[in-house]
């Protein structure tokens, strides 16, 4: 059987957490392929919310094996806290939860690095979660990072005694000091908890269940525009995040990857710094912003908001080999009597383009916008798709027409109910 791979094809915060937890009964196991605990995937369900940073979206159905892959960047204090939030409210995870020996470890002194370079930039910062997540996969591309394996080597103290080394070093080049001794013992402490987990060789067991026949779905961290390689870089994270990096993040040969879903708001917006050629800085914005509740779930940081940006669409769609979309928050554009979508950029030399320019390019790019008629409509009460107003449904069709790639799922609210399947 073959694995599919979920992927956000925006700046992260689409709401790829929502619909894992929707299609995962469908799958026999759910496996986070990059990121850390700068993701932060929400949920809704039985008048609950509950914010998964590292643990994958599958883990509360029972029957379903999740995977934290060897592409992850582990915090073991965020983890253990993650886990015993799940155990407060009753989830049973012990049983199918299991974490790559392969996944890299961030320590204390990684947090500390993150935070010095960024303040460093100055006015260049790239708009760092601070949770150690590029110094962490740094370490790793310079083969001096640990792995969730080493803790079980009888050596890992002086091991991670070098590595603090090492990033004192680093500290001392900017003139600052690490200070991480009052998070040590912290530290430590979730280093033993993490040892009485399942901690194993997972390409191995992905590729067990795969030759048993069971079926696979990757969930994917942040968004592709924030892929190391293909995002708005500088202004990016430090992880391939598109469909390809499952390959790499979970030890699976591409033949095996199927269908790739590529999930969208019906807007845009975006956390930190970096382009944004939609954006919306006045009272539209701040309605958005409002209506959608958009404020980060792992930082709570506001964040910027803007129309619907199709050429940044059409090229995340082209990398990941999109075969279908989920369009996500419709509900949020309700009071809107019409709403616009960017369809091309005038760039400054008067091109028009459908095009996503190189980064340094973006900033000086015109976004020209088509204006589609609003449904101002109560979406939210809505159960079925057979019941999404004309407006809406033309809006849809427009999309799928722009983008070549069919719309699947539209969801109507926060709630794992509020999901309709076209």
């Amino acid at each position: 059987m073959p694995i599919d791979v979920l992927v956000g094809l925006q700046w992260g915060d689409e709401g790829k957490g929502k619909i894992v937890d929707v299609l995962a009964p469908t799958y026999d196991a759910v496996a986070r392929f990059q990121g850390g605990p700068n993701a932060g995937h929400t949920l809704t369900f039985g008048g609950q919310k509950h914010v998964l940073h590292q643990v994958p979206s599958g883990i509360f159905h029972p029957h379903i094996i999740n995977v934290v892959g060897n592409g992850v960047v582990l915090d073991p204090v965020v983890f253990r806290q993650e886990l015993q939030k799940l155990t407060d409210k009753g989830v049973e995870w012990g049983q199918n939860l299991y974490i790559s020996k392969k996944a890299q470890l961030i320590l204390p002194s990684h947090r500390a690095l993150d935070r010095i370079s960024e303040e460093a930039r100055g006015n260049t910062k790239i708009g760092s979660t601070l949770k150690g997540i590029g110094p962490t996969y740094s370490d790793k591309i310079g083969r001096v990072g640990l792995r969730v394996g080493h803790i079980l080597l009888p050596d890992f103290q002086e091991r991670y005694q070098e590595a603090v080394a090492h990033h004192a070093s680093i500290a001392a080049h900017y003139h600052k000091e690490l200070e991480i001794k009052e998070f040590e013992d912290e530290f430590f402490s979730a280093v033993d908890f993490l040892r009485t987990l399942q901690l194993t060789d997972t390409e191995y067991l992905l590729n067990d269940l795969l030759a048993q026949g069971k079926r696979i779905l990757a969930e994917g961290a942040q968004g592709s525009l924030l892929d190391i390689d293909f995002g708005t870089y500088p202004y990016v994270t430090s992880s391939s995040t598109i469909a390809a990096g499952a390959c790499t993040g979970l030890g699976v040969a591409p033949r095996h990857i199927d269908k790739v879903y590529g999930i969208t708001k019906a807007y845009c917006t975006r956390v930190g710094s970096g382009p944004f050629p939609t954006e919306l800085t006045n009272e539209v914005g701040e309605q958005i912003r409002q209506a959608g509740r958009e404020f980060g779930s792992t930082t709570g940081r506001p964040r910027r908001t803007g129309w619907i940006d199709l050429p940044a669409l059409r090229y995340a769609i082209m990398l990941n080999g999109v075969t279908e979309l989920h369009l996500m928050k419709a509900d949020v554009l309700d009071g809107f009597a019409e709403i616009q979508a960017c369809t091309h950029y005038r760039t400054p030399s008067g091109e028009h383009t459908p095009n996503l320019p190189d980064p340094g390019q973006l900033e000086a790019v015109v976004p020209e916008y088509q204006t589609i008629p609003g449904w101002q409509t109560d979406l939210t009460q809505l159960t079925s798709a057979t019941q999404l107003p004309l407006a809406l449904q033309e809006y849809l069709s427009f999309l799928e027409e722009e983008l070549q790639v069919p719309i699947r799922i539209v969801s109507v609210g926060p709630d794992r109910v509020s999901t309709l399947f076209r």
